[in-house]
């Protein structure tokens, strides 16, 4: 079982995830005061699980799903960790710290700030 979290501000409109089942572990809401300007303001979080068969499925939707630049998605088990950007996936083992680097180094290429840059590892 993997467990993660989308931000819903981040799905292009009109986006639908019909295919995959995710059970929803929690929906919060967020003052992010210091997203960059064309953010929002404010964050809908919505933390998932989604079985191991449905992974590579959802990593692929996310990639065509996410708005662009500059948001992700990311996932994982007791072994992987799937960081998902708008027309790219990474996936990587848990603790392999170059290929973290190369996902975080993605991410400041769509210019995601640092301080954004902290999914669980």
């Amino acid at each position: 079982m993997y467990e993660g979290a989308v931000i819903l501000e981040s799905l292009r409109v009109g986006t639908e995830l019909t295919r995959i089942p995710l059970v929803v572990r929690k929906i919060s809401r967020y003052d992010v005061s210091s997203a960059t300007t064309g953010r929002p303001q404010v964050w809908s979080v919505l933390e998932f699980e989604v079985e191991d068969w449905h992974a590579e499925t959802l990593s692929r939707e996310l990639a065509s799903t996410l708005d662009a630049p500059g948001w992700y998605a990311d996932f994982h088990n007791a072994m992987e960790i799937f960081v998902v950007f708008p027309g790219r996936v990474f996936r990587y083992a848990r603790g392999d710290a170059a290929a973290r680097a190369d996902a975080q180094a993605f991410g400041r290429e769509l210019g995601i700030p640092e301080p954004q840059l902290d999914w669980t590892e």
